[in-house]
Order: C-alpha cells, then structure tokens, then sequence
C-alpha cells in the first residue's frame, strides 16, 4: 500500500504563499529541481486541490516546448503530464492531462488510492492538505523550507484538532539555502 507524502515549500516563518499568491520567493534552482523530479518521478499519482491543480496545469502541459526551460524543468514537464492526478474540487467540470475530478475527501476512497498506488501519492495545497490532516490521512511530510521571511500569507498549516506525532526520517541542506525536513506520522495502535 502506498502512502500519502505532503510535498510543500515553505518560508522560514511557515508561509506556503504570500500576499496574492505570490511564490516569487521560492528558491528552486536546478539541484532542487532534479531533487524534485527524483522523488515526484517515484510517486503514482498526484493529489492537489483546485488552486494547486490549476497553477500547475497553466504551466506544466506545455512547458518543456519552451526554448528557455531548463534541463530539469523539461524533464518535470513530461512527469507531471504522464502522471495520473486527483483533484478535490466541488467547481471544477472538466479537466484534461489525465486528471480525476474527486469531490469529496473521503477516508474509504483514499485508501482505495493508496492500494492502486504502491509506489505513493504526492499532496500538495495547504487547503487540501487541511482536509486530510482532519481525517489522519497524511503518512509522511516532506517540507521545503526556503531562505526568506515573507512575513505574512497563507500558512502551510491552518488551525485543527487534529494532533499527529511524527518521527524525524531526514533532513537534508541543499546548495540554495533550502532545507528538507522529512518527518513520517507515528501511528499508534
């Protein structure tokens, strides 16, 4: 059975976006970058929320036909495309670039997920993530917390009940400034 791995930038003092949904701030060259699709290329499938799935497919679809993307950027391209992705969403219709309109988070239907993906999902919008933490469906975090103070935005964790202990897996400090802290959920029986 897979997992549901949270993937999230984050600035030092906890912020996943900025004022306007402003991530100008986000230092990922190309290091982090290959990081990115070595872990991401793993997964079997995404899971987002509207605003992440959106942000993402206006770019991603059609990014690597560009002459100035890099390297790593083009590789990500064809992941991001090629893989299977579930977006939770009670507005959106239709969605292209084999995507999955989910409505509700529902527990029986992630974990019908996490049995068609060994390999792991990949979860990502705070939004989202909220959501799952309320039904304990996180198994591990990966948060990337970037060199900068922004001071204000919109926080990777919103404000729950919902308490879970983790254990520290890694850590890692990549050229840029940015540090990997990996934690998985303890469960206990």
């Amino acid at each position: 059975m897979g997992n549901i791995i949270l993937f999230a930038g984050v600035s030092l003092d906890g912020f996943i976006e900025g004022p306007d949904r402003d991530i100008s701030w986000h230092v990922v060259d190309e290091e982090l970058h290959l990081h990115f699709n070595e872990q991401l290329a793993a997964m079997g499938a995404f899971i987002s929320g509207r605003v992440t799935h959106e942000l993402m497919a206006g770019y991603w679809p059609t990014a690597d036909s560009d002459p100035a993307v890099t390297g790593a950027m083009r590789e990500f391209a064809g992941i991001w495309r090629d893989k299977p992705k579930y977006v939770f969403s009670s507005t959106l219709q239709e969605v292209g670039w084999n995507t999955t309109v989910v409505r509700d988070v529902d527990p029986e239907d992630v974990a019908a997920l996490k049995e068609q993906y060994p390999g792991g999902l990949s979860l990502s919008g705070a939004d989202l993530a909220a959501a799952f933490r309320r039904h304990d469906l996180i198994d591990e975090y990966r948060v990337y917390v970037h060199p900068v103070l922004i001071g204000r935005g919109k926080p990777l964790f919103q404000d729950t009940d919902a308490r879970a202990s983790l254990r520290l897996a890694e850590t890692r400090a990549f050229g840029n400034g940015v540090v990997l802290l990996r934690y998985d959920r303890v469960r206990t029986p």
